[in-house]
């Protein structure tokens, strides 16, 4: 089954038009993510929510959020958010819904399973019919909280809120904003140690390290009261762990995440087949389990000696904090530890009698089971000798911290359980073809944006009857995918995460013989310019005379030195030459703002903004051409904060020739200017490059600013915080402004010596070109 948004047109008709531009922008990320249902039940999201009558934004909100909730925890939870959202429209305002979306990827990344997010938006709804005011404040602390809590540490604490404070608004208010003494209580209270989604990727490469192979680990949140008595468990090839751990007797949190998932993984591995529990009852299962246990534990300790200590360091604490009251558990406490390590030795005669038993057993059939079945029995019988089986409750207290609930050692159907496979979703893949094989394969009805394969054909196929290439006649404008940033809030000090999305898009092109143009009117600023080109040009190998210490030595100066010496005078030390080369490591990223306010004009001049951004950017590429520096030459506007339009004119590896010409020369003003997320995404090109220095030359006529930001502080507030940001990770950003008024905000953001302010706009094309001259000598 394939899909695509031709399919949706008598749908999409519906939308308003900005929301049908950010489904079009954002249907490629979501084809890459989703299945054809998944697109499908995405697309029906959208159709649904619009119909509330809720504003444009809970919808734009919604299409981008959803690609990166499915690309956590799988696109099943498409119709379940769906459902959570149609519920709270009874209950809440369309801003808060808009909110719960807007921090559904960060739910969905902390807790990293479809059922646990269910249990989420289960407790979101729970909130909305008892504290409805205080669902706007907790989602805004949303990233803090999941930082620190659980999603049963979440429930418990916001639950306890609701109790509390049910009829005191105020208080209300102020215990899920954060603000409250009790809140921070309680927040400490269920804080946890040791959290699974930090350690998640850092569990996936040490148990690949070990055997090889991928692992596929998921968390899961115990009782919703309790965590006590809660296990990992394994269910179809995937290891279930707890979403977090505390520390044990001292051990940390995250040797625990280790001891029980190479545990686990240890069953997976050296488990070839189920156990029988056909004529068993809980109790002798639950015996079988030790020893199938101690068995996959042995042959992973004939693999990789070392996971040896670290199982048996759990037992030994084991050992110190066990207070058993039935004299069965402490037996069996003590005879788990006799089977992993040799050297421990115990007075009890049974325990001794099973350890021998066992290891006489392993040394004849390592990898067969059924030993662990026979010993299981065997032990049974005997305990049962002594004066009989404890209940399987009381048996279950004394569980080792680190094992699973072993109920992946046995199976009712056999062939199901051999069928449990995970199997990861396939990846699309991009191959190069020939003429025919594109011929042949050209009128394919079920390819779409989601095909597993992508074809490419190398050189331009023309078609006579058409008088085109097939790519202008059926070929697509690529859509990049969707780059999401963090933005900075300063009034709560936090970053706001995957808050902005830059969408790369391309601008129409012009005539490049405009360019040109550009160039002979300004020929009198080329002269003046081509005389500093020529004294920033790199001085090559220096040969720097008179020096102490160098790579030769200068034997005019050593000979001098000599006769000073015969003379009895002092002589002179520098009889050395350095040799130095003076290069310009330097690459240099121009950033244009091409917001709507650049299609008016300036101080009296005669030509608006953008055209003058265009003259001085030719000058300058062509300068930077003829120094030789790497440079990119990019530009922003903005549409909110879904929908940040980023175009890239030339790239550091694009000769400056007729095609970026062409690029420069249809440029277009448009929308409004966010720019703290444009700093970041061009920051992200810089730094893929070689070069040490790093500037970002940002030309402007205006202060950052949005359509869905009413503070005019906040935006100032993050783009200082992202040329902090890009500072310390070694690129700098200069600010060439033409606002008469910047004077009063953009020290604040840049610096003292971060800006420049054109008075006179007229001499723009001639400041930029001298202002990159000046930095960058």
């Amino acid at each position: 089954m394939s899909i695509n948004l031709d399919e949706y047109k008598d749908q999409l008709e519906q939308l308003d038009p900005h929301v049908r531009d950010t489904l079009a922008a954002s249907f490629h990320e979501a084809a890459r993510v989703m299945s054809p249902q998944g697109l499908h039940n995405w697309l029906e999201g959208a159709k649904g929510l619009s119909q509330l009558g809720r504003g444009n934004d809970l919808v734009v909100t919604y299409i981008q959020s959803m690609p990166a909730v499915v690309k956590d925890v799988g696109e099943d939870v498409i119709t379940d958010c769906i459902t959570a959202a149609m519920k709270l429209a009874s209950m809440v305002s369309g801003e808060v819904i808009q909110l719960m979306f807007d921090t559904l990827p960060t739910a969905a990344n902390r807790l990293g399973d479809a059922e646990l997010l269910r249990g989420y938006l289960g407790l979101i709804h729970q909130l909305s019919a008892r504290v409805p005011r205080g669902l706007r404040p907790m989602l805004g602390h949303l990233d803090e909280l999941f930082s620190k809590l659980t999603l049963g540490g979440l429930r418990r604490w916001a639950l306890w809120g609701a109790q509390a404070h049910l009829r005191d608004f105020p208080a209300q208010l102020a215990y899920f904003d954060l603000q409250s003494a009790d809140s921070q209580a309680m927040l400490q209270k269920e804080r946890r140690g040791t959290l699974f989604i930090d350690n998640q990727r850092k569990l996936n490469f040490y148990l690949r390290a070990f055997w090889g192979r991928d692992f596929f680990l998921r968390p899961t949140s115990g009782d919703y009261e309790t965590r006590e008595g809660y296990r990992p468990f394994i269910e179809t090839r995937v290891i279930h762990l707890p979403d977090a751990y505390d520390d044990f007797a001292g051990l940390p949190g995250k040797d625990l995440y280790r001891a029980a998932a190479a545990h686990a993984a240890a069953h997976l591995v050296y488990t070839t087949r189920p156990l029988s529990m056909e004529q068993l009852n809980p109790a002798q299962m639950f015996l079988i389990g030790l020893f199938e246990d101690a068995r996959v534990e042995h042959l992973a300790i004939r693999e990789f000696p070392g996971m040896k200590q670290m199982w048996a360091q759990f037992h030994t604490k084991v050992r110190e904090v066990s207070c058993a009251t039935e004299p069965v558990v402490g037996l069996l406490e003590r005879l788990v530890y006799a089977l992993l390590d040799e050297n421990y030795h115990d007075d009890d005669g049974l325990i001794r009698e099973m350890t021998a038993a066992f290891r006489e057993q392993f040394a004849n059939r390592p990898q067969d089971n059924r030993l662990s079945w026979d010993l299981g029995v065997m032990l049974y019988n005997k305990l049962g000798e002594r004066g009989g089986i404890p209940s399987l409750r009381t048996l279950e207290s004394m569980a080792i911290p680190y094992r699973d609930d072993n109920r992946y050692l046995w199976a009712s159907d056999e062939i199901a359980w051999h069928e449990a496979e995970y199997v990861p979703a396939p990846k699309q893949v991009r191959k190069h073809v020939t003429t025919m094989d594109m011929v042949n394969e050209l009128d394919c009805e079920l390819a779409g944006d989601d095909a597993q394969e992508i074809w490419v054909l190398d050189q331009p196929f023309y078609l006579d009857q058409e008088g085109c290439t097939i790519n202008e006649l059926e070929g697509k404008e690529p859509v990049s995918d969707p780059h999401h940033y963090q933005e900075w809030d300063y009034g709560v000090q936090l970053h706001r995460p995957n808050w902005v999305t830059v969408l790369e898009r391309r601008q129409k092109k012009g005539d490049p013989e405009e360019i040109d143009r550009i160039l002979t009117e300004h020929r009198p600023v080329a002269a003046r310019l081509r005389h500093i080109i020529d004294a920033m040009q790199p001085e090559g190998v220096q040969r720097l005379r008179h020096r102490e210490d160098g790579e030769e030595i200068d034997l005019n100066a050593a000979i001098r030195a000599m006769i000073d010496i015969r003379m009895g005078q002092t002589p002179d030390p520098r009889i050395n030459i350095r040799i130095e080369r003076k290069v310009r490591d330097l690459a240099v990223l121009v950033l244009l703002d091409l917001s709507e306010s650049t299609n008016e004009k300036l101080g009296g001049s005669d030509k608006p903004v953008i055209q003058l951004a265009r003259e001085a950017t030719s000058l300058l590429s062509w300068a930077i051409d003829r120094v030789g520096d790497p440079f990119a030459i990019h530009g922003f506007a903005s549409d909110g904060r879904h929908d940040v339009q980023y175009y890239r004119f030339k790239d550091f590896d694009e000769h400056y020739g007729d095609e970026v010409k062409s690029k420069l020369a249809g440029m277009q003003g448009g929308l409004s200017t966010r720019m703290g997320a444009a700093l970041r995404h061009a920051g992200q090109f810089l730094l893929k490059q070689p070069e040490k220095k790093k500037l970002i030359l940002l030309v402007s006529d205006g202060e950052p600013a949005d359509i869905d930001v009413r503070d005019p502080q906040y935006l100032r507030h993050d783009t200082k915080k992202a040329v902090e940001e890009l500072a310390t990770r070694g690129v700098r950003s200069f600010c060439l402004t033409l606002d008469p008024r910047a004077d009063d905000y953009v020290s604040r953001i840049f610096g003292p010596k971060g800006y420049m302010v054109v008075d006179h706009v007229n001499r723009l094309p001639e400041r930029l070109p001298m202002l990159y001259a000046g930095l960058t000598r």
